[in-house]
């Protein structure tokens, strides 16, 4: 895995940014909510704007997440989309878990245990 951490965000949510093989791996920590939502937004765009670009979002740190973050996680998931790419989630439980199934987003978007598992997931939208 390559490391090329850039930290983008301030507030209540901090988004690190590495390249694991050709996917983007945004790891968040703190809370998602209309005022820190912009961090997500802005690496979001930052992600690789090739064709087929992946990226992986770890949640596992997340605290809280509001309908700001589920609807940033709807638009990358049609970017990816769009872009003959993919969208993975790390969702470990918790309140982010819990927000994500009442909206049923975690029947869209691939949601894994551990980034692990998600790097490693041999299906394209799985």
């Amino acid at each position: 895995m390559t490391d090329n951490r850039k930290e983008v965000g301030h507030g209540r949510l901090s988004v690190v940014r590495t390249d694991a093989d050709g996917i983007t791996v945004l790891g968040l920590d703190g809370e998602i909510d209309h005022q820190s939502v912009g961090g997500l937004t802005r690496a979001l765009s930052l992600a690789d704007p090739r064709e087929g670009h992946r990226v992986v979002i770890d949640l596992s740190q997340v605290t809280f997440m509001d309908s700001s973050g589920v609807n940033a996680l709807i638009a990358a998931f049609h970017s990816a989309q769009a872009a003959q790419g993919w969208l993975r989630l790390v969702v470990v439980g918790g309140a982010v878990q819990r927000t994500l199934q009442l909206v049923g987003l975690d029947t869209v978007v691939p949601c894994h245990p551990t980034l692990e598992d998600a790097l490693a997931s041999t299906q394209p939208g799985a």
